[in-house]
């Protein structure tokens, strides 16, 4: 601000200068005081080109640091919704707001603050000298400014619609890219023949978005360009005003040529206010994108007084006590009423038809979701009293969809554990059958896994899942079809990789094939949402009832299929 003035108050002296100059150091051949005056205009430039060198380095740093701030705390923010938030958003509209729509706010921010004041200070002080010389036309100046000011409100409406359009449609054009040139959706449109229906989806957009640029680029152009055309007139009506007995008010020709000078250096600033409340009116279009994710609600949040616990103390006794559950706009309960408790270093297994409630139930354990009512326990803490790094430390997960990152094999098992050595990452693998896997690699552990880790077979994705999720050693692991991808032969040695590591530790596994529950030390059967039977497998077959059923069921598929 300091230097935003110094700049103003610099950039009224060259007029003064001028009138000088014209007035008294030429017609009276005053070589001294010329050279004074001459001297004064550039070092006038000098000190302005410097203060302008300084208040960009300025205005720029800050401008990015907000930008940098805005887009973390976006970032973050995003982290803590829960999985429903994802399951009802377009990842591209996500990329698209963080990216596009912050970019684009990074001008306004950058630019606006100091233009604001840069050219507020400058009209003030230019209308402060223009009176001091002439308050007859200075009020003939300031003729045109109430129509000015009503236009560029009316040009900044239109260009906040039209930018709001332009941003949807640009993240429409984002999710299309996302889902259109993935890994997963280059093999589907491959393998249905829908290239050409997605390039011409594409196009579609992109037109749509070409449309809109131009609106955005022309809205109110014409209004400007009339108000342009009024400032540029204005002069003339200054030199015939100065030319009338009743106007002048016996004007020389050196402060005429300062006031027009003034006059000149008045409207451009001031065209420069009206595009700055054009381009923060039209802004508040992207403000409103961001910050609508800003001010989502945090559903699963941290406890404001967390238990503090030692998870290698942490024995792994799981509870769920008259726990219901209730997704938003869904008609029903996913679960209603259940009771189940797990003896800690125990196994439990979880089976059921589709839709029973089974991967409802297990989410509730890393906090994914919280019950409607009752409460979920481990140890009898309530796991809405504990901090979720607690939490993730506590109960490990692998789902069945296997997600692997762009990177190593190293980097993906040290994502779940930063700190661990090449050995805990290694006996990680082995315990999960998969190093002898990574070790035929070109690079080993060092191999690129690809785009969610293709090179990889199925099985093998979700042995290396298995891997890093052991890496962490949770008390409390969580199977969710976590061996549907295998074949006999894999399966039987994960199972058994995976019978040694939950040794000491409660393991909870959901399955379809009935085949890998069999030696769990108790199962429940899920229906609606209720658990209708509890008990190992002998005792549940021999009671005939819809575990049997199942079991019946399954035996026919394979033999079906067999």
């Amino acid at each position: 601000m300091a230097l935003i003035v110094v700049a103003a108050a610099a950039a009224l002296a060259p007029p003064f200068l001028l009138r000088l100059v014209i007035d008294r150091a030429l017609p009276e051949r005053d070589v001294p005081l010329l050279l004074q005056a001459v001297g004064a205009m550039v070092a006038v430039a000098a000190v302005t080109a410097l203060i302008g060198v300084l208040q960009t380095w300025l205005s720029t740093s800050v401008g990015q640091q907000v930008m940098h701030g805005l887009r973390t705390a976006v970032f973050a923010h995003l982290q803590r919704q829960s999985p429903a938030f994802f399951t009802r958003t377009r990842g591209g509209e996500v990329q698209s707001r963080i990216t596009h729509d912050i970019s684009a706010m990074q001008s306004v921010v950058t630019s606006t603050a100091t233009s604001l004041a840069a050219n507020a200070t400058t009209v003030t002080g230019t209308l402060v000298a223009m009176v001091a010389l002439s308050w007859r036309l200075s009020l003939l100046s300031l003729v045109v400014l109430p129509p000015a000011v009503l236009l560029t409100r009316r040009v900044a409406r239109m260009r906040r619609a039209v930018t709001a359009a332009r941003q949807r449609k640009l993240a429409e054009l984002h999710a299309q890219v996302e889902e259109g040139l993935s890994i997963s959706g280059v093999l589907l449109s491959k393998t249905v023949g829908a290239g050409g229906a997605q390039v011409r989806r594409f196009a579609g957009t992109s037109e749509d978005l070409v449309a809109l640029e131009i609106r955005s680029q022309l809205a109110g152009r014409w209004r400007m360009g009339t108000m342009g055309v009024v400032f540029a007139a204005v002069p003339g009506f200054t030199y015939l005003a100065a030319g009338l007995p009743a106007t002048s008010g016996g004007m020389t020709i050196g402060t005429l040529v300062a006031f027009t000078t003034l006059q000149a250096a008045l409207f451009r600033p001031l065209m420069s206010l009206l595009d700055v409340q054009v381009a923060v009116t039209a802004s508040m279009a992207l403000f409103s994108r961001v910050f609508e994710y800003l001010d989502l609600p945090v559903e699963i949040t941290d406890p404001p007084d967390p238990v503090r616990v030692e998870p290698a103390a942490v024995r792994g006794e799981v509870r769920w006590e008259q726990v219901s559950h209730r997704y938003p706009d869904a008609h029903r309960l996913a679960l209603d009423g259940v009771d189940l408790a797990v003896p800690a270093g125990t196994s439990l297994a979880v089976v059921g038809e589709t839709g029973s409630g089974k991967t409802t139930l297990t989410s509730l354990l890393p906090r994914l979701a919280d019950p409607t009512t009752g409460r979920v326990t481990i140890d009898g803490i309530d796991l809405r009293h504990m901090a979720l790094a607690d939490l993730a430390r506590v109960v490990g997960v692998v789902s069945q969809e296997t997600y692997l990152l762009h990177a190593s094999v190293r980097e993906n098992l040290r994502y779940a554990d930063p700190g661990a050595s090449d050995a805990r990452i290694e006996d990680a693998a082995r315990r999960a059958q998969v190093h002898d896997v990574i070790a035929a690699l070109p690079q080993g552990y060092d191999t690129v896994v690809g785009a969610r880790g293709h090179r990889f077979s199925g099985g093998e994705k979700q042995r290396l899942a298995i891997a890093r999720t052991l890496l962490r050693d949770p008390r409390v692991l969580v199977l969710d079809e976590a061996t549907s991808a295998l074949d006999n032969a894999t399966e039987l040695a994960v199972q058994t990789a995976l019978a040694e590591a939950g040794r000491g530790r409660t393991t909870i596994t959901i399955a379809h094939r009935l085949s890998t529950v069999a030696g769990a030390d108790s199962i429940a059967v899920l229906h609606a949402g209720r658990v209708v039977e509890r008990g190992t497998h002998a005792e549940l077959l021999a009671a005939g009832g819809r575990y049997a059923r199942l079991v019946a069921a399954a035996a026919r598929t394979a033999a079906l299929t067999g």
